[in-house]
């Protein structure tokens, strides 16, 4: 059975969808992995906005680099069969599913499609510190615009320490 998230993308978006993550994980893939992408195409079924250029992290890339390779094997079946593409295959929306979940965490970026009920797309960070001695920043821009969220959990703040949730030089639109 589906979880909720699977279950929202069962509409005639997935074909748009599963060509937007198949795209991603191709880059992170490839020996480009590491650099930029400008240059992504956005579904239509996107809600929200993403701050481009999408830049992964590579720390979280690297924790995640097994489980891609076998979600590329996985999904490559499916990818370039828009047409024929059974949006009530579970195997396929269980993939989708946990490639969306490792791409958020890779590129910090909440990525929302159409029918869903969560957040829209766009930056997130979450910091969880147990003491903070020095100082923590959770965003800072020059220039985001669109969707952006921080959440902060700091069980001890020591004196003299400084945490910021959002820096700005413009955040939202």
């Amino acid at each position: 059975m589906p979880d909720p998230v699977e279950i929202a993308l069962i509409s005639s978006a997935v074909p748009a969808t599963l060509t937007f993550l198949f795209q991603r994980l191709e880059h992170l893939l490839s020996p480009r992995r590491r650099e930029n992408e400008p240059d992504v195409s956005l579904p239509d079924t996107l809600v929200g906005a993403l701050q481009l250029p999408l830049h992964p992290n590579e720390e979280r890339l690297q924790v995640y680099e097994r489980e891609l390779e076998v979600l590329h094997l996985v999904l490559q079946g499916y990818a370039g069969r828009s047409l024929d593409t059974d949006i009530t295959d579970p195997n396929l929306l269980r993939s989708m599913t946990m490639l969306r979940a490792a791409l958020e965490d890779i590129y910090g970026q909440r990525l929302t499609f159409e029918g869903e009920n969560r957040p829209a797309s766009g930056p997130f960070v979450e910091q969880k510190l147990t003491t903070l001695t020095g100082e923590a920043t959770g965003m800072d821009a020059d220039e985001i615009n669109g969707n952006a969220r921080v959440a902060q959990q700091v069980e001890t703040v020591e004196a003299n320490a400084k945490l910021i949730g959002m820096k700005a030089r413009r955040i939202g639109g």
